[in-house]
């Protein structure tokens, strides 16, 4: 009798809490309703034009607003900058706080894993690991802290044109990177690190580092040097965030265009999809049109299909949102193709979801699909093509 007064008491006093046993928790793991990984990149750029100069609730209120419109249009997965410039969006031992959240307490990161999982979407931390800054002749103070600390070593580089970068070759450099990663994983409960492109800045950032490697009879020429750095940092963390929690996804976004990876990037994609050990997936920017006459889409989603040769490493294909309804002038004859079709995304997709070990795609980004500033005439029929094919599947 005692233990039925004592069930009708706990399930009344529950009713009264009203707790809700389908609600997501914060922590909980993330299950996907497809398989099919729909993401979306969510850049500094967004933070610099929708969360600069707001208040902390202002910023929640746009942050829950974007996870919102993507979660209701059908994609599952957040691809956001923690890191774009050596700075981040959380409180950090190794990193400045970004620009647009100076001055306050807030935690964006901690808030945008947690909106993202409410959601039931997976949230991959975006970083930038040699960026410094895009302009080369920029001043740093003490709140920088690496930039400002290493500024007359070799560890960085000031590039014209370019900007500012940390040098791959350095073993510090690749030990801050490494903690930079460390901080998110042991402290944040994302399901992902994402690198993207920028990687080797310039031929000549590490020349010292390569010739006392040579001296040593460590490498060969110059351009091996190159990769085995890069290489070199991609293992690294690869094996950090495997030994630290397995389920997390590290993946890459290399060019599309697979001769400027090794002619210009010397990032060895080829390595990365036939050996284990480097990545989790490669999500190549195949930003071209089916009509580019120098690298139509087909023919190069062909080439990355076929360099992978290891079951392990998945493909995720970035598709280029930002080109739709403008002119793609290095497509040469194929110039107008985005401005004279509005389902150009939509036919990639389709086409892509029939390559082996296919994972899913990436549009790049946010606010090309829902800014009316950066709308053109095709993109809302591109965004409804596109969010059909979604929610059919």
């Amino acid at each position: 009798m005692k233990k039925w007064v004592i069930l009708m008491v706990v399930v009344a006093l529950l009713t009264l809490m009203k707790i809700d046993f389908g609600k997501k928790k914060e922590g909980e793991e993330v299950v996907l309703e497809s398989s099919e990984r729909r993401a979306v990149f969510v850049s500094y750029l967004e933070y610099n034009t929708y969360l600069s100069g707001q208040s902390v609730d202002k910023m929640k209120e746009k942050i829950t607003s974007m996870f919102d419109q993507l979660k209701e249009n059908g994609f599952n997965m957040i691809l956001a900058h923690v890191r774009s410039h050596a700075d981040s969006i959380y409180p950090s031992k190794y990193f400045k706080k970004a620009k647009f959240l100076e001055n306050t307490d807030f935690d964006l990161l901690e808030f945008m894993v947690d909106e993202a999982h409410r959601r039931n979407m997976e949230f991959h931390a975006w970083i930038n690991p040699y960026r410094i800054s895009g302009d080369s002749k920029v001043s740093f103070t003490k709140e920088d802290m690496y930039p400002y600390t290493w500024q007359n070593t070799n560890k960085i580089k000031r590039i014209e044109g370019k900007g500012v970068f940390f040098n791959p070759a350095s073993s510090e450099v690749r030990d801050l990177v490494k903690n930079g990663v460390l901080e998110i994983i042991e402290n944040y409960k994302i399901d992902g690190i994402h690198f993207d492109d920028y990687f080797y800045p310039s031929n000549d950032i590490d020349l010292l580092e390569y010739l006392e490697a040579k001296r040593l009879g460590k490498t060969t020429d110059l351009e091996s040097f190159h990769f085995e750095q890069v290489n070199l940092l991609v293992k690294e963390v690869y094996q950090l965030i495997k030994t630290k929690n397995n389920k997390i996804l590290f993946g890459v976004s290399p060019e599309g265009n697979m001769e400027n990876n090794y002619q210009l990037n010397f990032v060895d994609v080829k390595k990365w999809a036939s050996e284990g050990g480097y990545v989790d997936y490669l999500m190549p920017q195949i930003y071209f049109g089916f009509e580019n006459e120098r690298k139509p889409f087909a023919k190069v989603l062909q080439e990355w299909q076929d360099i992978i040769t290891n079951d392990k490493v998945k493909l995720m294909v970035a598709l280029a949102f930002y080109k739709v309804g403008a002119t793609d002038t290095y497509a040469m004859s194929g110039r107008d193709e985005w401005i004279l079709n509005d389902d150009v995304i939509k036919k990639e997709i389709i086409m892509s979801r029939n390559i082996k070990n296919y994972l899913g795609f990436s549009l790049f980004r946010y606010g090309y699909l829902f800014d009316d500033s950066l709308k053109t005439k095709t993109t809302g029929k591109e965004l409804e093509n596109v969010v059909n094919l979604l929610i059919q599947k």
